[in-house]
């Protein structure tokens, strides 16, 4: 089950490397390294797997809306998303034992560490850690290829 969490991480990823690079987000495009990896430092997708107490809609749509009031917008952030799990999704190879899924990539691991230690991102850690049964988080370095 580890597997497919990880591989679920890893496409969420990719999935957020090919719509910035393929100009979807041309405002955040300037963030990437060019294709031929001339990068001193690669980038640091951070992302985070919630399981709520009480999965009810409600309660994941407050997760959610918790992540982008004090999660996004933060120095060093090339990529952002906060949703809920895509329940029609029930091939063998979908993992759906979370309820709130955050994806954050960052220009590199110093804007991580800022990121970590933001009064914005420990106010949502205190505002929100009583409704989360687990929290899974999977960190990886990524380029913009």
């Amino acid at each position: 089950m580890k597997r497919w969490a990880l591989l679920s991480a890893v496409v969420a990823v990719l999935f957020a490397i090919i719509t910035i690079q393929g100009g979807l987000l041309p405002e955040r495009a300037a963030a990437f390294p060019d294709s031929k990896g001339d990068a001193a430092e690669p980038m640091l997708a951070h992302m985070v797997f919630f399981t709520l107490n009480d999965s009810s809609p409600e309660n994941r749509a407050k997760l959610v809306a918790a992540c982008d009031k004090y999660l996004n917008d933060h120095d060093g952030t090339v990529y952002y998303s906060a949703g809920t799990v895509a329940e029609e999704f029930d091939r063998p190879v979908n993992v759906r034992d979370f309820d709130v899924a955050l994806h954050v990539v960052f220009q590199d691991k110093a804007a991580h560490d800022v990121y970590q230690t933001h009064p914005r991102h420990l106010e949502f850690i205190e505002e929100n850690r009583s409704t989360w049964k687990q929290v899974r988080v999977f960190d990886s370095y990524v380029n913009g290829k």
